[in-house]
């Protein structure tokens, strides 16, 4: 029986986009909780270690605001251009994970949904070069700035960005950017 279920969920077509959906439902229901709230200032009390960890969870909408405070807090009492980095390469990481589900299963689950709602005309314009340069410059764009990085993120997907050139351009844009706010905030 409990063969017959697995295997089903593994045939399922919409698994990782259900997925996204109740861990983001989780995510808000957890969001207030003093465990939650706890971990987010032992984070701080980690040095550059939790600055890694702070930009982790500086990509994300629903765990930007207190990895900023994390960050905002551990600029103001290291090497800020240390801060910057190691959050840049906690960034990279958050951003590869997100980049990854999104582009291996999110994205080729909807697709097809995607395909029949807009028709062949739109999906033509997606697969031009030109909206391929566009949406990695827009993607970069968001990417850098201190916005949440998932629109950013589905914007690279839908160009034909290799892996290699995703970690450096996410760890150059999510370092500049975080030492950009870090600078402006400590005016």
């Amino acid at each position: 029986m409990f063969r017959s279920l697995w295997e089903k969920y593994r045939n399922w077509k919409f698994k990782n986009t259900v997925g996204l959906i109740i861990g983001l439902a989780l995510f808000f229901y957890f969001l207030d909780h003093p465990l939650v709230v706890m971990a987010i200032a032992k984070i701080g009390s980690l040095g550059y270690f939790g600055a890694f960890l702070a930009g982790i969870f500086f990509v994300s909408t629903f765990t930007v605001a207190p990895a900023a405070v994390v960050i905002f807090y551990l600029a103001a009492q290291m090497d800020i251009w240390a801060v910057a980095l190691m959050a840049g390469l906690g960034a990279v990481t958050g951003d590869f994970l997100i980049f990854s589900f999104l582009k291996d299963g999110v994205f080729e689950e909807i697709r097809p949904v995607f395909r029949r709602l807009t028709g062949e005309r739109l999906q033509k314009l997606f697969e031009t070069p030109h909206f391929g340069r566009l949406s990695m410059v827009l993607g970069a764009i968001i990417i850098a700035s201190p916005l949440p990085d998932e629109t950013g993120l589905a914007l690279l997907g839908l160009s034909k960005i290799k892996r290699w050139q995703f970690f450096l351009l996410s760890f150059l844009l999510n370092s500049i950017g975080i030492f950009i706010t870090i600078s402006l905030t400590q005016l």
